[in-house]
């Protein structure tokens, strides 16, 4: 408990770091991309060392399990509670006041799956608490595409299995994500009514006549805002496009990204395997 009643100036020197990357591409210009680049090589020991979600039993000696949470008041993560049989009424009472997300009774037989899970989708709950700081990036039609439930869910099942961290951005559209070991990876994202105008540009870096009539035809994306943003001075390139979502209305390609540290630095593998041995057991 000592450990998470340190933590909320931490949750709220990240918030304001976030801020302030996209406080800085408003207000002067700065491009994101290279921004959130330094910001996961420089920052990665506070933001990984976060606790996301705690667990508590309901029946604790000296204090129960509400108790503790009561002395968390300033902590944002995500709280389940562990309850006995006889416990359940009081944790549905906790529910409907807001002071837990998940109660979990501990005579389930499947308790620690239960368990697991519930840190799985809260993980992910916490993680996006400042969702709205990046989503200021986007424009009304991005954000509109993005509300669309079969592109959110195709969306939410890309990031997942490819990254561990990622954020959503307007400018350029797409997504930018890191995997565990480090590697940065860019989810381009194109609305199908914006083709011709990528192609236009294309055509003016010297693509292929081949590369042009992909490109209309909704089969491939270039990188050219990557590129610009990451100020490089090789050609773009060029790779498959796939609907994103139930219908072509979203396209998506995914590109590599250069990196001027080394991808490992700063990687959630190597943070975590400096951290004390964890078990979940029954």
């Amino acid at each position: 408990m000592h450990q998470l009643q340190q933590e909320p100036p931490l949750w709220e020197a990240d918030a304001w770091a976030q801020q302030e990357l996209v406080d800085r591409w408003r207000q002067s210009g700065t491009p994101l991309i290279p921004q959130i680049l330094d910001y996961w090589t420089k920052h990665s020991r506070r933001r990984y060392g976060l606790t996301q979600v705690c667990v508590v039993d309901y029946s604790m000696p000296g204090m129960n399990g509400l108790e503790m949470l009561s002395e968390l008041v300033d902590w944002p993560g995500m709280r389940v509670l562990l309850t006995g049989q006889a416990d359940e009424q009081i944790a549905v009472q906790a529910f409907n006041r807001g002071l837990i997300e998940q109660f979990i009774p501990k005579q389930a037989t499947d308790v620690s799956k239960r368990v697991v899970d519930a840190l799985v989708r809260l993980q992910r709950l916490a993680s996006g608490q400042y969702a709205q700081v990046w989503r200021s990036t986007l424009t009304p039609m991005q954000n509109a595409l993005l509300r669309m439930p079969s592109i959110a869910r195709a969306l939410s099942q890309l990031v997942h299995a490819h990254w561990v961290e990622y954020v959503v951005i307007g400018a350029p559209f797409g997504i930018l994500g890191r995997d565990e070991n480090g590697r940065v990876a860019w989810l381009q994202l194109e609305p199908s009514t914006g083709l011709d105008e990528l192609a236009d540009l294309a055509e003016s870096t010297g693509a292929s006549a081949k590369q042009l009539s992909d490109i209309r035809q909704g089969s491939a994306l270039m990188d050219l805002e990557l590129g610009q943003s990451l100020g490089r001075t090789r050609g773009p390139s060029i790779a498959r496009a796939f609907p994103v979502g139930n219908d072509s209305t979203l396209l998506g390609a995914f590109f590599s990204v250069d990196q001027d540290a080394p991808f490992e630095a700063g990687g959630y593998k190597q943070w975590l395997q400096k951290q004390p041995a964890r078990l979940v057991t029954k």
